[in-house]
């Protein structure tokens, strides 16, 4: 294609345009970065990895990492979370992932200008991790207890916190977490857990026989609760996906949530 100079000075093609020249533009790099949840022993917890290598060699961060040449996003957090957690590739491939947002602060990495597309999920059970890649090792933490992260993973954990808590607002994520027979206040533990919230016990189960589908009565005899009280009715997962109406968090307080 042949070039000409404009009045400017800049060479143009024949279109009267000026070529794409890569070279002018400075070169960034695109990761990964993966905010899983899960619930153990009635607390919230966050899948962490210790960093083998600099920069923040040593620190504790979230399972990420670099997207290849020739690889897309998801297909890149999938990879990273197998190797850094040492999750099987079928494990990593299951996970339903959420793209949170994108992370793009100038100085967010001291080693170049990168970009993170964030991920999340919230998963009822995983096999206990352990280190590989550039990981040396992985762990659940309790999101009320965590350490000094390394980059803007602190940010990144607080933005998925509050993405899975909205999720369970509209889905029927929380019955995952609950044995397969229940009482709903083992459902109500959940919330309160995922939440961070006192939530009344009346006005929560009147909400939740309210959404059709979400839970289903067991037939048979109630299970006995510890203690004096008379027995409570068991439930099971129902069909629905969605809450219709949405399960909506009360006002949040600013120094009366429930600590973790």
């Amino acid at each position: 294609m042949g070039l000409h100079r404009s009045t400017a000075g800049e060479a143009m093609n024949e279109n009267g345009r000026t070529p794409y020249d890569p070279h002018a533009f400075e070169p960034f790099a695109v990761t990964v970065d993966l905010a899983v949840f899960t619930v153990r022993e009635s607390r919230l917890h966050v899948l962490l990895i210790r960093r083998g290598q600099d920069p923040y060699a040593g620190a504790w961060a979230l399972p990420g990492g670099f997207i290849l040449p020739r690889e897309c996003a998801e297909d890149a957090a999938r990879r990273e979370l197998a190797e850094e957690t040492g999750l099987s590739q079928e494990s990593a491939a299951a996970l339903h992932l959420e793209q949170l947002r994108t992370y793009s602060d100038p100085d967010r990495d001291p080693r170049m200008r990168v970009v993170s597309v964030g991920y999340t999920a919230l998963v009822p059970g995983l096999p206990e991790p352990r280190g590989g890649g550039d990981a040396a090792h992985a762990q659940w933490t309790p999101v009320g207890a965590l350490p000094e992260l390394a980059f803007d993973h602190a940010r990144i954990i607080a933005d998925a916190r509050e993405r899975i808590r909205a999720k369970l607002e509209y889905t029927c994520l929380a019955t995952a977490f609950c044995p397969p027979e229940f009482t709903l206040g083992e459902l109500q533990q959940v919330y309160e857990t995922v939440w961070g919230v006192e939530l009344d016990r009346p006005n929560f189960r009147r909400k939740v026989l309210a959404s059709p589908g979400f839970v289903e009565p067991v037939e048979g005899a109630p299970r006995r609760t510890g203690g004096r009280g008379k027995p409570a009715a068991l439930y099971r997962a129902g069909t629905a996906t969605t809450l219709h109406p949405a399960l909506l968090r009360p006002e949040r307080r600013s120094e009366g949530e429930r600590s973790e």
